[in-house]
């Protein structure tokens, strides 16, 4: 359990991260994408883009 807790608190800080780079590109600002703020933090859950981001992987991996 500890580990499922570890793992998603450093995919949101590498989200968090990724954020100014991935809103370049127009990813984050998809229907499903959330912006939430929480304990004075602004957050950022990109659930549409991470399934779009998954979806074009595998099939470029699935291709090579």
């Amino acid at each position: 359990m500890l580990r499922w807790v570890i793992v998603t608190f450093l995919a949101l800080l590498l989200i968090s991260w990724a954020r100014p780079w991935m809103e370049k590109m127009g990813l984050g600002k998809l229907p499903g994408d959330f912006h939430f703020k929480l304990f004075g933090r602004e957050w950022f859950v990109p659930l549409t883009s991470t399934l779009l981001l998954s979806f074009l992987l595998s099939v470029i991996a699935k291709l090579l």
